[in-house]
């Protein structure tokens, strides 16, 4: 079966990309060959696959009509929005923050009930494996809520499992110490602001980095606080972090329960908590999976594979950390 879609010249010339990059990347995630002679896109294939394959090219004609600047990953976000029956523009257009070229919204569906979940609750958690924007739209969104004056501080924290959270025989004053643990909190906030912004907050206070073990004894309020690598947390560490929530803050814990640094037999707090506040009004678990994935196509496939490496060993894995 063969159907020919006609596309407004502005559309066709941004779905062919270039080289025919972001059209090849299109045929890559529709079951049907497609073809596009000046302004005309065909279609062949089952009857079924040329519907989807319509569908999908209709959302980003939209969306390329809206202003969006089509690349390979749109294509995927689009295809995957159809897939969980929810509309890409209602996805994608939500833009979490803007700065100079930056432009920082969700790319997948859980993304998006990530990002709605922050705005609502008090607390949210949220669990995956590398590469899912856990910390990367957290970061953003706390820069929104600085920039619109809804609280008056960030605080990124960490827990410096590597150090056992003994930092005092590295070199340096606190910030030097702890910069190699927080360093990718570093790394997106200089994505959401310029550098001599963040040093200025920095300086101020206005941003504060520390790791989780200077947390103790605090009561934070009116912040935004995200608690980043949360997996290796224990659960009494945990417990102290959420527990420092004062008036006007909202709490971000991010992790991958994949990858505890923790020595065995200690639980991780991030696994605890989700048994002990799963049903607490205010709080919400978002969990993020391999589809969720928005760095190189590669990185998916290296976290399907160390998933089912895990899976295989789950019971022999299970027996050591008991041991």
């Amino acid at each position: 079966m063969r159907k020919a879609l006609e596309l407004d010249n502005a559309v066709a010339a941004e779905l062919a990309g270039s080289e025919d990059a972001v059209l090849r990347t299109l045929e890559g995630h529709l079951d049907c060959d497609v073809f596009l002679r000046g302004n005309v896109l065909t279609l062949e294939g089952d009857a079924p696959s040329i519907d989807a394959a319509a569908a999908v090219v209709r959302e980003l004609s939209e969306l390329i009509a809206q202003g969006h600047e089509i690349a390979p990953g749109t294509i995927e976000a689009v295809s995957r929005a159809l897939d969980e029956h929810e509309s890409p523009s209602r996805i994608l257009e939500d833009v979490v923050w803007r700065h100079r070229a930056t432009k920082v919204a969700p790319k997948t569906v859980n993304q998006k009930r990530y990002v709605d979940s922050i705005r609502q609750n008090t607390i949210t958690f949220g669990i995956g494996p590398a590469g899912t924007g856990k910390t990367f739209l957290a970061v953003a969104l706390a820069a929104a809520a600085l920039s619109r004056r809804e609280v008056n501080r960030i605080i990124l924290t960490r827990p410096a499992v590597e150090a056992g959270e003994r930092l005092g025989f590295l070199p340096g004053d606190l910030m030097a110490k702890v910069d190699p643990y927080l360093r990718p909190l570093f790394d997106a906030l200089h994505d959401m602001l310029d550098p001599e912004r963040v040093s200025q907050h920095l300086e101020r206070g206005v941003i504060e980095v520390a790791p989780l073990a200077f947390m103790r004894g605090r009561t934070l309020n009116d912040s935004f606080i995200i608690l980043d690598e949360a997996q290796n947390t224990s659960p009494e560490q945990m417990k102290m972090f959420l527990t420092r929530l004062g008036f006007n803050s909202k709490v971000v814990v991010t992790g991958d329960v994949t990858q505890i640094d923790l020595p065995p037999p200690q639980d991780s707090g991030l696994v605890v908590v989700a048994e002990i506040l799963g049903e607490v009004e205010g709080i919400e678990f978002v969990r993020f999976g391999e589809e969720d994935v928005v760095r190189h196509k590669l990185v998916r496939r290296i976290v399907a594979a160390y998933t089912e490496h895990a899976q295989r060993l789950a019971p022999e894995l299970r027996q050591r950390r008991r041991a």
